[in-house]
């Protein structure tokens, strides 16, 4: 994996440090029940499909496709081979959902087909697989506008293997109209004998209609690359005008084919693989204070060195050069204590001070791995006598005390965090190379969802024990993830939903909302103003603000398939059966 090179800049006006707990609400939710003239288009996984990478991306998919251009519009493919739309423009006079588009081929006549997937590209076009291997591109006219348009196929075409839309957009650009699509594949590795024996590829596709003219006849594939990978990604999708591709997975994912022809590693990216690179820099900590140390080149005078530092974060480098060390600190420090200074070995050592005095610091810099944490044997050897009474030789060193070892399968979910390389990465489209890089850590991906049709999908994780939202933006290199919203402890709220399926939230950050395998949907809102007057027993002061959760039980057994949220109401999909809950009302 790429060194990590750039942090998540959390905007602290957005956290709530004395939030203390959601609040039960018995307010009624009106759900309202549609039944299915067909079951819907579900595929299970076959006996070759064992892995955790094939639940992940097909057992866990979402058969629900929500119209970010159209508000309350959801789309679904049933086993008649239907496309089917249910817009909601008053929650008392629902309708049956209706035929849109057929698809021209008889999908249960494949025996290894994927399930069909349906991704919008604009307010006029469509991307649709047919779970065979197949690829249409479609022209819709403004969906929201009538509901007789006619969904025309302008591409078609059989691209091999079955795989399922993961992303897709469109733009123009000098007169060509383009489309962009993220294919997903999950394929044999035969060279992979220590693994699972399967590895996942990720095709992203531009089609392009050159002359811009006779559209029908002219979109052509002009370019097909391939990135592989060891693990289904959480995120995947493609800057405005093509420019680059950003992936948040668990292992890192790297282009290997450019229309056709293999691209070859070079010398230095072989060694790579093996060799971990010397660290840049070296810290060491006390109670009160940090020390760094940066070996700085030959020749390296004080007047080229560029050191930038305010409460929360740090920038250190050299004039002309990118910086050596960058992003947010781990915690506050006192800028006017702190000082750096050459020394004589032409290294550069420099000193923060801890704006809290007494806890330890887990990192530097936020996300940054390219450094080394040097412990001193001193406080080694205290923090190893502190501990010196939980540790034996023995498994049970008291057998009187019948109480077995520590089991790690028995700790829960809230307990895991993710493996430590889970990254986000952002790949430029025209060299092939990791740009930007953050360590995700101990930060669980959650969820992710449409806020802006225009903009890319925002994703959410988990910080500590709050769920924050961050809005990618491709075109500023500088604020390449903005935190744009928080969840109050949502982070940890989630994890202990030991059923939880699917997560989303309300494209105004009005609430986030989790659904089980069967039944159960939680919805968790906003702090609101209260109407009556409410104290604090434990601190004695008024609140002000409450924020509530609320549990809606379906009247279904089905299975859960598909789970979208529209900034009022909830749209749950099971086999024969779509359920829409009113969850907040329309200004």
């Amino acid at each position: 994996m790429a060194a990590s090179n750039y942090s998540l800049k959390v905007n602290k006006l957005l956290l709530d440090p004395k939030f203390e707990s959601y609040r039960l609400s018995l307010d009624p939710l009106p759900i309202y029940n549609i039944e299915l003239d067909a079951a819907v288009a579900e595929v299970k996984l076959r006996d070759d499909q064992y892995t955790l990478d094939h639940m992940r991306a097909f057992g866990m998919y979402n058969y629900l496709h929500c119209d970010p251009w159209y508000e309350d519009s959801v789309y679904y493919i049933d086993q008649l081979g239907r496309i089917l739309n249910l817009t909601v423009t008053l929650d008392t006079a629902l309708c049956k959902p209706r035929e849109v588009f057929r698809l021209p081929s008889e999908l249960n006549t494949y025996e290894n087909r994927l399930c069909a997937s349906l991704h919008f590209t604009s307010s006029t076009w469509v991307a649709l697989s047919d779970g065979t291997g197949k690829l249409y591109l479609m022209r819709t006219s403004k969906r929201g506008e009538s509901s007789h348009g006619k969904w025309e196929i302008l591409f078609s075409q059989d691209l091999g293997e079955p795989f399922i839309i993961i992303n897709s957009l469109c733009y123009v650009n000098s007169g060509s109209h383009s489309i962009e699509v993220l294919l997903l594949r999950i394929k044999k590795d035969e060279l992979d004998v220590k693994g699972s024996g399967f590895c996942v590829s990720i095709e992203w596709l531009t089609v392009a209609n050159i002359s811009g003219q006779d559209e029908e006849k002219k979109y052509t594939i002009s370019k097909r690359r391939v990135l592989q990978g060891k693990s289904v990604p959480h995120y995947a999708a493609i800057e405005p005008e093509g420019g680059g591709l950003m992936i948040a997975s668990d292992k890192p994912f790297k282009f290997i084919q450019v229309d056709g022809k293999q691209i070859e590693e070079t010398f230095e990216e072989t060694m790579d693989i093996d060799e971990k690179k010397d660290p840049i820099y070296y810290w060491q900590q006390t109670a009160e204070d940090i020390t760094i140390t940066i070996r700085l080149p030959e020749g390296t005078t004080k007047e080229a060195i560029e050191f930038k530092l305010s409460m929360d974060s740090m920038r250190v480098g050299l004039h002309g050069y990118a910086p050596l060390l960058e992003g947010q600190l781990y915690a506050l420090v006192d800028t006017e204590a702190s000082a750096w200074i050459m020394k004589e070995d032409k290294s550069l050592e420099i000193t923060l001070l801890k704006k809290n005095e007494g806890p330890m610091w887990q990192e530097l810099v936020m996300g940054n791995q390219r450094g080394e944490f040097i412990m001193d044997p001193a406080q080694a050897a205290m923090i190893n006598e502190s501990l010196r009474h939980l540790t034996s030789e023995d498994l049970n060193a008291n057998p009187e005390q019948n109480k077995p070892p520590c089991n790690a399968q028995e700790l829960e979910e809230c307990d895991i965090f993710p493996e430590d390389s889970s990254s986000l990465t952002r790949l430029d489209g025209s060299t092939l190379k990791a740009t930007h890089v953050v360590n995700l850590g101990s930060h669980q991906y959650l969820f992710s969802v449409v806020v802006n049709p225009a903009e890319m999908p925002c994703f959410c994780l988990r910080h500590d024990v709050d769920a924050l939202l961050w809005q990618p933006h491709g075109n500023q290199p500088d604020n390449m993830w903005e935190h744009i919203a928080t969840f109050n402890a949502l982070g940890y709220v989630q994890a202990s939903k030991r059923d939880k399926k699917f997560s989303t939230c309300s494209p105004n950050y009005s609430y986030a909302a989790l659904c089980e395998c069967l039944r159960r949907v939680f919805i968790y809102r906003q702090p609101s103003p209260v109407s009556t007057v409410l104290y604090n027993r434990k601190e004695g002061r008024q609140v002000g603000q409450v924020a509530k959760q609320q549990v809606a039980s379906l009247e279904s057994n089905d299975t859960v398939l598909g789970f979208r949220a529209t900034n009022e109401r909830l749209f749950v999909l099971m086999s024969k059966n779509m359920f829409v809950i009113k969850v907040n009302t329309g200004n």
